[in-house]
């Protein structure tokens, strides 16, 4: 067995018993169904739509699907949390709208993008090998769970707070994270549909004050989640601010920038403007001059 088989199936049970933690943490006073935490079967679900799509995924050898069933699950898990719990007040109904809007938003770009391209290279490797395949959707799952984590609690709780000062300035911050990363996505798009830009590199717009605007606009957004969620938190809740701290770290430490500097150090490495570009534009936090 090979090496990275190995490490996948040991990474399976790991983040299964990691998204089993979230549930128990996140189902503390939060609402029930037949006696089961409605925060608990939203986590549940999460994983079990992964694995059911794997399977045919698997036998086709695709990942086409792999991002939109992401966003897909975003989606009906918060339509469903809402739907099972009862009174959800108007703080979870809009925490609500505001997840669902950046999943279908984020799915059909990332759908759309890897339409376009016909694969996705990270997994050439990975769907050959069923455990490691396998691996990628269970991670997938719980990136899920992660991410909405905060918002999923604050809409399946049973303590309910009134629109205040903690909802307007999360909804300000959201708003912003929100807007820069699609205007960023827009830019970058608009940028390689130019053939005059073939094989080069974007640095306008708000590419020329942060080489990653999108990721961070991904981040601020759920900072603007967790504002708003926390004044319902309460008990072993609190563990669900690990949402936007997951976030920084999977982009700034994990898949996001590390992959995509170290391809752009590939290309176009050594070239003067691009080193130029890099040593006068932050990584992540955009510069206001």
């Amino acid at each position: 067995m090979e090496g990275k088989t190995r490490k996948a199936l040991v990474s399976l049970p790991i983040v299964v018993v990691v998204g089993a933690l979230t549930a128990v943490a996140g189902s503390q006073g939060g609402s029930t169904l037949a006696g089961v935490p409605v925060f608990a079967l939203g986590v549940a679900a999460a994983f079990v739509i992964q694995w059911l799509v794997f399977i045919p995924s698997y036998r086709a050898q695709t990942e086409k699907f792999y991002d939109l069933t992401g966003a897909l699950t975003y989606i009906s898990i918060t339509v469903l949390l809402v739907l099972l719990s009862p009174g959800v007040d108007a703080r979870g109904l809009l925490l609500a709208a505001m997840v669902v809007a950046w999943a279908v938003r984020l799915g059909t770009f990332l759908f759309r993008r890897v339409t376009m391209h016909g694969k996705d290279d990270r997994f050439d490797d990975i769907k050959r090998d069923s455990i490691r395949f396998l691996n990628a959707w269970t991670i997938q799952g719980l990136w899920v769970v992660l991410t909405a984590a905060l918002a999923w609690v604050a809409i399946t709780s049973d303590r309910k707070v009134g629109l205040d000062g903690f909802f307007w300035a999360g909804l300000l911050v959201w708003a912003a994270g929100f807007g820069i990363e699609i205007v960023a996505d827009s830019q970058k798009r608009a940028f390689k549909a130019d053939p005059a830009n073939r094989g080069r590199f974007i640095s306008t717009g708000l590419w020329s004050r942060s080489r990653h605007p999108n990721y961070f606009g991904e981040i601020t957004l759920w900072v603007g989640v967790a504002i708003i969620a926390l004044p319902v938190l309460q008990g072993w809740q609190w563990a669900a601010l690990v949402s936007p701290v997951f976030v920084a770290l999977l982009l700034i430490k994990g898949s996001g920038v590390p992959l995509l500097e170290a391809k752009a150090d590939e290309k176009w490495g050594g070239q003067p403007d691009y080193e130029a570009y890099k040593q006068n534009t932050p990584v992540l936090i955009p510069r206001v001059r």
